[in-house]
């Protein structure tokens, strides 16, 4: 039974919520396309943060409606950290989808990150968050830290000598929308208790801080309930050959372009496509079997295949076309006869929905992590049912950090060493921003 439902306005913050969730032992799955579930987790991303206001609410009730008939008990709705994004109209529209009588409980707090709310106020290592570089951000400048102005809502302080029950009531007096101040994990971890007083008419609004606290408040009925890491991928058997992790780097940010070199200078098969071999139908053709020859040259050892996207950008060249090439030819690897892949590696939201629908897939069941922030699982439905899979922000990280996810894909499964992620708060929410 899905009993909690997450709804975030870009992968990865759908990704660093589940992770809360998978810490706490919960069973979660990511979902990129719709689909069936049985995990006890579901998290969806509306991918809004760019769209326009009214499209962006629209794809949250959108959202939020899917969860309700997956017959979610609870929802949490990830804002970002830092108040980029349309928080307002998402909230509102995910409140009309999901009870009349909703209540939202809002409180981005995440103090391992330097994020607090004090007097409703979001500070960002102690400074109003509208007074930093967020300010200028290029697609949602953030221009108000006071959350009750932002939102039209009411405001809560959190105060010392307040139980979880006296909190819950003060909340719920001031209903339907609520800011509740939290300077710490003990007052996030009050709040947290609170939200479960409240019920399932409450909507908890946050960052994988609050996250985090109600993972455990809530707590999985069946214990841990990870996906075996010993599980298998969807691998044939190619009668001894050797097996190939595929790795496809599409962000131009220089941390990723320094962890693709890093996975290069290892001995990947690296390929990068020139703009013209990617627009051009004939000229990618050629291109994509050229590359395939060198990769079925590796028979008998395990191998890394890299695709990296050129630093050349050209007006012709549509920004969903490099995702697009790249996962269609992971899928005819991963569907070629006699051929062993171990798994994939993504960086970015819109390669691994790429993958996701080139394999026919409809998301991914997280059961741990390679690093802090960096979720490993298996691709659920469709051709690459079970196939491991590993997916990344592109801004962040350090240099090794695809290379290590590419040691633990390469890994038999009697080998595998990747731990569920441990019961605590990692600070990965928001990468990019200081």
């Amino acid at each position: 039974m899905i009993r909690i439902g997450i709804v975030a306005d870009d992968l990865s913050g759908a990704a660093d919520t589940a992770l809360q969730f998978v810490r706490a032992g919960w069973q979660t799955e990511l979902q990129l396309l719709p689909g069936p579930s049985t995990a006890q987790v579901l998290a969806l991303t509306t991918d809004s943060r760019g769209l326009a206001a009214p499209d962006a609410a629209k794809a949250a009730g959108v959202a939020v409606k899917q969860l309700c008939q997956a017959g979610v008990a609870h929802l949490y709705k990830k804002i970002d950290s830092t108040l980029r994004g349309h928080l307002r109209v998402e909230l509102q529209a995910a409140m009309d989808a999901w009870s009349p009588a909703a209540i939202a409980v809002v409180c981005p707090a995440f103090p391992a990150m330097g994020r607090t709310v004090v007097g409703g106020r979001l500070l960002l290592n102690g400074m109003p968050v509208s007074e930093t570089a967020l300010a200028h951000d290029p697609v949602t400048p953030v221009t108000e830290s006071h959350l009750p102005t932002l939102l039209a809502a009411s405001h809560v302080a959190n105060n010392a000598a307040d139980s979880a029950q006296t909190l819950a009531e003060r909340i719920r007096a001031c209903a339907p929308m609520v800011v509740v101040d939290a300077a710490d994990d003990e007052q996030l971890q009050r709040l947290a208790e609170a939200v479960v007083l409240l019920g399932s008419h409450a909507i908890s609004v946050g960052s994988a801080g609050l996250a985090s606290q109600l993972a455990r408040a809530w707590s999985p009925e069946n214990g841990a309930a990870f996906r075996s890491s010993s599980q298998s991928s969807v691998v044939k058997d190619a009668g001894g050959k050797g097996r190939i992790t595929i790795v496809i780097v599409t962000s131009l940010q220089e941390v990723a372009r320094q962890q693709a070199a890093a996975v290069a200078a290892a001995g990947a098969v690296h390929g990068e496509p020139g703009s013209g071999d990617l627009i051009d139908h004939d000229a990618w053709k050629r291109w994509s079997t050229e590359l395939l020859g060198r990769v079925g040259n590796v028979d008998g050892t395990d191998a890394t295949l890299l695709l990296t996207a050129p630093l050349d950008r050209r007006k012709e060249l549509p920004p969903d076309l490099i995702p697009n090439r790249f996962a269609d030819l992971a899928a005819r690897i991963i569907k070629r006869a006699g051929v062993n892949v171990s798994g994939v590696v993504v960086t970015g939201g819109d390669g691994a929905r790429a993958v996701a629908h080139a394999l026919g897939a409809t998301g991914f069941q997280i059961y741990g992590e390679v690093t802090g922030g960096v979720p490993m699982g298996t691709l659920v439905g469709g051709q690459g049912d079970g196939l491991r899979f590993v997916t990344k922000a592109g801004g962040f990280g350090a240099s090794e950090t695809l290379t290590r996810a590419v040691a633990q894909l390469k890994l038999r499964p009697t080998e595998n060493k990747l731990r569920p992620s441990e019961n605590k708060l990692h600070p990965t929410d928001d990468r990019t921003h200081p």
